[in-house]
């Protein structure tokens, strides 16, 4: 009963989290066609430029709602480690739009540096203020989930920093307004291209790292190595692999020498300590053991 209370629990998390994720997909459209239409017809790169970030959170948003039904499939005799990846996947897809977005936007700027256009600062003002509330109000949706893996982060990240470039383009609109400063429109181009440019290389790294099964920053094999090599009965470890499946399950796997030659039951006692060991001092959950016993005068890799 308390299991079914629990996978129920579970379910209706998850159904209000993508619930929560198709209201913001739908506030970042809304909010993406009227900056586009708005600086298409008051010339303002700065605002076009904010209307492809929120696009570019539009199809990132819809990346994470895709990734988190794909994710709660069923693991099959093909896909024997679930679908938890397609997460990830889908962060590294938004994470080069990003950069192929704030690209396009650099360029952009540097042609409207060279030549100026005049541009109306009203349209600016009340679409960069439309930005600022409706990403806020997103940002807000999404912040109670926010920490639960890479793809929410992104979308989180990326929401807040929409509502970050939309206060920028009212604040330039207002420059325009008062001063005539229309180099301004492409200054905060930059800005927002450069601020793109920061905001994906965390999250693109972070991805690559999983997808190629590398050790998770800040946790490093040779210490966890040691750190089991000062347990008793231990002579020695090698074939030592640890990666991420996804960004909050950690795995290890590694052949572990004995200084004694062991029935495979007695080691039973032995797997807990090492599990138990990895899960409190390095947050690893997933541990596959091969034990070995080789004679010390044979034996390569002693401790």
């Amino acid at each position: 009963m308390e299991h079914n209370f629990g996978r129920m629990g579970e379910h209706h998390h998850h159904t209000h989290v993508q619930r929560n994720l198709v209201i913001t997909v739908i506030l970042n459209v809304t909010i993406t066609v009227a900056q586009i239409i708005g600086g298409i017809i008051s010339g303002s790169l700065a605002l076009i430029s904010d209307a492809l970030h929120n696009l570019s959170d539009s199809l990132a948003i819809a990346l994470a709602w895709i990734a988190s039904v794909v994710a709660r499939k069923p693991r099959t005799d093909r896909s024997s480690f679930g679908f938890q990846r397609a997460e990830i996947l889908a962060a590294f897809i938004n994470g080069l739009i990003l950069v192929a977005i704030s690209g396009y936007l650099v360029i952009e700027a540097v042609n409207r540096f060279i030549h100026l256009q005049s541009i109306d600062p009203r349209w600016m003002f009340w679409l960069g203020l439309l930005g600022l509330v409706a990403n806020s109000i997103s940002a807000l949706i999404l912040h109670g989930g926010h920490k639960e893996n890479i793809n929410m982060k992104a979308a989180y990240l990326h929401l807040l920093g929409d509502a970050f470039t939309s206060f920028a383009v009212i604040l330039g609109a207002l420059a325009i307004w008062f001063a005539g400063w229309y180099w301004v429109d492409p200054l905060i181009t930059l800005v927002i291209s450069g601020y793109l440019f920061v905001q994906t290389y965390s999250i693109l790294r972070e991805a690559v790292e999983i997808l190629m099964q590398m050790a998770p920053a800040g946790l490093d094999p040779q210490k966890v190595k040691e750190v089991l090599c000062c347990m008793d009965g231990i002579h020695g470890i090698h074939h030592i692999h640890i990666w991420k499946l996804s960004d909050n399950k950690i795995h290890f796997e590694a052949h572990i020498e004995l200084e004694s030659d062991l029935p495979v039951s007695a080691t039973h006692q032995y797997r807990h300590s090492i599990h138990e060991k990895l899960k409190s001092e390095f947050g690893i959950d997933h541990t596959t053991l091969q034990f070995e016993f080789h004679p010390v005068e044979i034996s390569g890799f002693e401790c």
